[in-house]
């Protein structure tokens, strides 16, 4: 994908059966090759025993943004582009109520191996942005599993 696609209702092939997406009100806010934004509200259903966003719902929308990040938006009929390994910093809480924003980049790509970095922010208190977690997710790309 050359172009670069921009709005809350940017479709994407591999969205439309991620019920996990879409329970959880991931929007695309912009997608092109090797690079993808996206935001999701943190919820009451989302938060963890301190009252702060749950690790995992944090984790979940910067694996969406990396799967954005490296999956073209044409796809492809024969393989697909999957995560082999990822980690995660979380940097501070993540806040009830806030919308979430996932930045994803592509740091390098070597065959059929990439590297892709998400950074996720929230506006702060005083009107800035913070920087939420970093997440470093590797792929690789695999022929498309058969239809069951």
């Amino acid at each position: 994908m050359s172009e670069t696609q921009v709005g809350n209702t940017v479709p994407h092939a591999i969205l439309h059966n991620d019920y996990a997406t879409q329970w959880m009100g991931i929007e695309v806010v912009e997608v092109s090759d090797g690079h993808a934004v996206i935001t999701m509200t943190l919820r009451q259903e989302m938060l963890n025993g301190f009252g702060i966003g749950h690790g995992g719902m944090i984790f979940a929308l910067a694996d969406t943004a990396f799967a954005l990040t490296c999956n073209p938006q044409e796809g492809s009929d024969e393989t697909i582009t999957v995560a082999s390994g990822a980690d995660v910093n979380f940097l501070k809480p993540a806040i009830p109520g806030r919308v979430l924003t996932a930045t994803g980049n592509r740091v390098s790509q070597q065959g059929r191996s990439g590297i892709y970095d998400i950074t996720v922010t929230q506006p702060a208190a005083d009107g800035s942005i913070e920087t939420v977690a970093q997440f470093r997710g590797r792929s690789r790309t695999v022929p498309k599993p058969q239809s069951r």
